[in-house]
C-alpha cells in the first residue's frame, strides 16, 4: 500500500525535498517555513490513502478536497497549502517556487518508489495526483491574493504619499498667493513691488503643478493620445510666451532660437506642453543665479530636436538616469514632489519620442526631446491649443 511506503520514508521523501528546494531556491527555506508545505502534504497524502481503504473512502475528499478543480469544500490540505503560499510569499519567493515545492514532492515519491521496487497502483497514482493539484490550487490562489495585497498596499502607499505632498504644496502655494493679493489690496504696496513678484511667483508655481499634475493623470489613467500636426515654431512661440513670467520670477535669462517655420510635429499637444514646460521648470529652478537657460528647436534628418539647456555647473556621477526615477530630487532645491521629469519622459514616450539628457561638465546639462520629423503645409494657421 502507497500510505505503508510513505510512512515508513517520510524522513526520507523530506530531506529529497529539502535537497532540492536547497539548490534551486533562493533565499533558502528553514525549518519553520516548511512547516505548512511538504511534511503536512505528506501527512495529509498519508491519511487520504488511509481512509479511502476504509469502507466510507468519500470521507476522504475532507482532507485532499474534490477533484475536478472548480467550486469546492475546504479540506484539509487547501488549508495547508494555502498557509504554504503564505509563507513562501513573506518570505520572498516566487508563484514557481510554490508550484515546483509539491513537484518535488511527487519527484521524490516516484523516484523513491522505483528505487525500492514499490508498486503504485493506478487509484493510488489518481489520488496522488488529485492531492497535489488540490495542494498546488490552493497555494497558488493564495499566494497571487497575498501578492495582490502587497501590491495594492504599495500602491495605496505610493498615492497618500503623492497626495499628501500634492496638498502641502498647493497649500503653500495657494496660501502664499491670498497673503500677497491681501497685502497688495490694503494700498500700503503695489503690484510692482516684492510682494507683487511674490504673488507672480505663487501663480507661475500653481499653473506648474496644474499643468503637471494633468499630465501625469493622463498617463496613469492610460488615456489615448490625441496625436495632430502642429507647426513647431508656433509651438516653441505659446512655450516662450508661458515660460517668460517664470524666468522673470526665477531671475535668470532666458533665450529663444529662431526655429524653422517649415517644421512640424505630429504630437499630442497637450503632453509635449507639459513635458517642455516641466523640463524649462526644471532648469528655471536649478540654473545658478542670473545665468541663461535657452530653449532651442530644430531639425536633425529625419527627427525634430526640442533642447533646454540650462547652467547648473553640470551633474553628478549617476545622476544622469536616476533624475527620471519618480520622486527623485537630484539638486539641494528639495522643494516639489520630484516628479516632473518622470512625467516629461513618459508624455515624451508616449508620443513615440525619446527625451534624455547631455551633461556639460563644469558648466550645465541639456535635456533633449527627439521626436519624428514633419513638414508644415503650405497653409497652417495658427491654432489655440
Amino acid at each position: 500500500m502507497l500510505h505503508g511506503f510513505l510512512s515508513r520514508n517520510r524522513l526520507e521523501l523530506i530531506e529529497r525535498c529539502r535537497v532540492k528546494v536547497a539548490k534551486r531556491a533562493s533565499p533558502k527555506l528553514t525549518g519553520e517555513q516548511l512547516e505548512y508545505g511538504i511534511p503536512i502534504f505528506l501527512d495529509q497524502l498519508i491519511k487520504t490513502l488511509q481512509v479511502e481503504q476504509t469502507a466510507h473512502p468519500m470521507r476522504s475528499r475532507k482532507v485532499s478536497g474534490s477533484s475536478g478543480g472548480g467550486k469546492s469544500i475546504p479540506s484539509e490540505i487547501s488549508d495547508a497549502a494555502a498557509q504554504h503560499g503564505r509563507e513562501l510569499m513573506q518570505h520572498g519567493f516566487t508563484v514557481d517556487q510554490v508550484v515546483h515545492d509539491y513537484g518535488d514532492a511527487c519527484q521524490a515519491i516516484t523516484d523513491l518508489a522505483f528505487e525500492r521496487n514499490e508498486l503504485i497502483e493506478i487509484d493510488e497514482f489518481r489520488t496522488l495526483n488529485r492531492c497535489l493539484d488540490n495542494a498546488i490550487a490552493g497555494a497558488v490562489t493564495e499566494f497571487n491574493y497575498q501578492h495582490d495585497l502587497v501590491i495594492a498596499d504599495r500602491q495605496a502607499g505610493a498615492l497618500n504619499e503623492r497626495l499628501g505632498s500634492f496638498a502641502h504644496e498647493l497649500r503653500n502655494l495657494s496660501n502664499t498667493a491670498t497673503l500677497a493679493v491681501t497685502a497688495i489690496k490694503t494700498g500700503r504696496v503695489g503690484f510692482g513691488g516684492t510682494t507683487g513678484a511674490i504673488l507672480d511667483a505663487s501663480l507661475v508655481g500653481l499653473h506648474n503643478l496644474i499643468d503637471r499634475s494633468l499630465a501625469e493623470v493622463r498617463m496613469a489613467a492610460g488615456m489615448p493620445v490625441l496625436a495632430r500636426l502642429f507647426s513647431l515654431a508656433h509651438f516653441i512661440e505659446e512655450v516662450k510666451l508661458s515660460a517668460t513670467l517664470q524666468a522673470h520670477v526665477e531671475e535668470c535669462e532666458f533665450a529663444v532660437g529662431e526655429v524653422d517655420p517649415r517644421l512640424a510635429v505630429e504630437a499630442d499637444r497637450d503632453l509635449l506642453f507639459s513635458a517642455v514646460g516641466n523640463l524649462l521648470q526644471n532648469a528655471f529652478k536649478f540654473t545658478h543665479d542670473h545665468t541663461e537657460v535657452a530653449l532651442n528647436a530644430y531639425a536633425s534628418a529625419d527627427r525634430i530636436r526640442i533642447d533646454v539647456e540650462d547652467h547648473c555647473g553640470g551633474l553628478p556621477p549617476g545622476d544622469g538616469e536616476r533624475m527620471f526615477q519618480p520622486f527623485a530630487q537630484c539638486g539641494e532645491d528639495r522643494t516639489g514632489l520630484g516628479l516632473g521629469l518622470s512625467i516629461a519622459r513618459r508624455s515624451i514616450e508616449a508620443n513615440q519620442g525619446v527625451l534624455s539628457v547631455r551633461d556639460k561638465p563644469n558648466s550645465g546639462c541639456v535635456f533633449t526631446i527627439d521626436l519624428p520629423r514633419h513638414a508644415v503645409p503650405e497653409y497652417f494657421p495658427r491654432t489655440a491649443r
